[in-house]
């Protein structure tokens, strides 16, 4: 995508995900779980990650390697950006309920 074609559009960059200083959980499930290594693929892979849980909020490890199917990392073996997005989907979740009851 040319910048011209996001004119008028909303743009989320990895840095955009944290809120006051406070980690995104997908970031910080990264940070927990190890799942960066050279950092070359991490804002794809959680940017990917990020809108993938939006449609999927409780996805099993297949999904989400399906999910990460166009992102490329030479690092590793996915093993532990895996971990790390399941981390944050349950983090995420948990929080969703905590806002529901809340409601409630």
């Amino acid at each position: 995508m040319l910048a011209v074609q996001a004119d008028g559009c909303e743009i989320t960059t990895i840095e955009g995900l944290s809120t006051n200083g406070i980690l995104h959980p997908l970031q910080e499930g990264f940070r927990e779980n190890h799942g960066l290594q050279c950092g070359f693929c991490t804002p794809g892979i959680i940017m990917t990650a990020a809108d993938f849980l939006q449609d999927v909020p409780d996805p099993s490890e297949e999904e989400i390697r399906h999910a990460l199917k166009g992102n490329l990392c030479r690092c590793t073996g996915y093993h532990n950006i895996v971990k790390s997005i399941k981390y944050a989907a349950e983090k995420m979740h948990a929080a969703a309920v905590v806002k529901e009851e809340v409601a409630v």
